[in-house]
């Protein structure tokens, strides 16, 4: 049970970016411990990428977000598939041009990877989350190739040849809420870590838990595409996952953020 986290801003958007971003990583910092990471897009369109093993604690201290930034992912992994001492294991997870964040199982990611002739981004690559990135830059975003996955998903990621958007999907049995306001939309694996942004960043969100089967396409801090795919529901998760996986990050990166919004 992994935790998933990022947001979209305008340029209006007086929101601080690191803040929100620190924010986001302690409001999901709970749902796992094996890993940590973070991306965001530079000016240049470039996506810029930051991981390490262990907890969200180590890493939140050292978030620097430019003032520019309109995009970032976060992401706290509990692993199940792709050993995290492996660092291309780890999330945000880089398939060629496509940058992206996932929280679930991916059970036939290795036959549909081989089915299209894809190559692992790194030799020793082995996450199942890669196969969602791969089809979607095969697919240019495709909600149809979603389809194709077979498992629990809530999925977000960056494009490189597509520097305006964010995309962010639900497929099954992981949640996603989404806050927004008239400048800014962000999204979490849950609604407290909206809460804790909201009052980390002194901003109201409008709250809503995004539904299955939807892909939503982010440019500038609004929703500005929605589109529908029909998830495999032959997957079955093998047994209850509690979302708190690591309370003692909760309280340490609370804590921690405490003190970082105070100065």
């Amino acid at each position: 049970m992994c935790g998933i986290a990022g947001y979209s801003l305008s340029p209006e958007s007086r929101v601080d970016r690191t803040l929100a971003a620190q924010a986001l990583l302690a409001g999901i910092s709970e749902r796992g411990a094996d890993a940590v990471g973070y991306a965001f897009r530079d000016e240049h369109g470039r996506v810029e990428v930051s991981k390490l093993r262990g907890g969200a604690s180590a890493l939140l201290d050292e978030i620097e977000v430019p003032k520019t930034t309109s995009q970032a992912l976060l992401h706290v992994r509990d692993y199940t598939k792709g050993h995290p001492e492996i660092g291309g294991n780890n999330h945000p997870i880089r398939h060629g041009s496509v940058i992206g964040v996932h929280n679930g199982v991916i059970e036939n990611d290795d036959e549909l990877l081989a089915r299209y002739g894809i190559e692992r981004c790194e030799e020793d690559m082995t996450v199942d989350s890669e196969a969602i990135f791969a089809l979607m830059e095969l697919r240019h975003h495709d909600p149809r190739a979603l389809r194709e996955l077979r498992g629990a998903m809530a999925a977000a990621w960056l494009d490189e040849d597509r520097p305006d958007t964010l995309f962010v999907a639900r497929g099954l049995h992981r949640p996603l809420w989404i806050g927004a306001t008239r400048t800014e939309v962000f999204f979490a694996s849950t609604r407290r870590a909206l809460a804790i942004v909201e009052a980390a960043t002194h901003v109201r969100l409008q709250l809503r838990e995004m539904r299955e089967g939807r892909l939503f396409s982010l440019v500038s801090g609004k929703i500005v595409r929605k589109r529908r795919f029909r998830p495999d529901r032959s997957y079955r998760d093998a047994g209850h996952l509690p979302p708190v996986r690591a309370p003692y990050e909760a309280v340490s990166c609370l804590t921690q953020l405490a003190e970082l919004a105070a100065a």
